[in-house]
């Protein structure tokens, strides 16, 4: 990806973990994109409501909420229906792939995982063709907030 458009990116990133929402930015802070950080499903719904991400990365288990849930909570009533979702998770749950593919869910990364490829899986979610048509309209590329 170039520099041009990673520093016109913003990545959301959802978890309640203060370690692990550092160790995922620590991982993308080495690129030019923008970050959006949230602790909570309330927090995620709110950076959200200011300005709609061009990725989201989120935790599955939230502190007693589902990143599941909240995907499909955020496509419904936020209009970020075509953001990509990567959902990132080290619990052991049954069909988790499938049932994070049925969320909306472009991949999913076992934690711990292995920042190269988390930055692999960036790269490749962001330039999936409905985001680059949606990216070269008019008025969006290379736009910074």
């Amino acid at each position: 990806m170039n520099e041009l458009t990673r520093t016109a990116t913003t990545i959301l990133i959802i978890d309640d973990e203060p370690s692990a929402l550092q160790e995922v930015a620590g991982a993308l802070q080495a690129t030019d994109y923008r970050l959006q950080i949230a602790a909570s499903p309330e927090a995620a719904i709110e950076c959200v409501k200011r300005a709609t991400p061009d990725l989201i990365i989120s935790d599955i288990d939230l502190g007693g909420a589902s990143g599941l849930d909240l995907a499909q909570q955020l496509r419904e009533g936020a209009g970020v229906d075509e953001v990509p979702v990567i959902f990132l998770s080290g619990a052991q749950i049954p069909d988790v792939v499938r049932r994070s593919r049925s969320a909306g869910g472009v991949y999913f990364l076992r934690k711990p995982f292995d920042p190269e490829v988390l930055l692999e899986l960036v790269d490749k979610a962001l330039w999936m063709p409905h985001l680059l048509r949606r990216r070269l309209q008019p008025g969006c590329a290379g736009t910074s907030a």
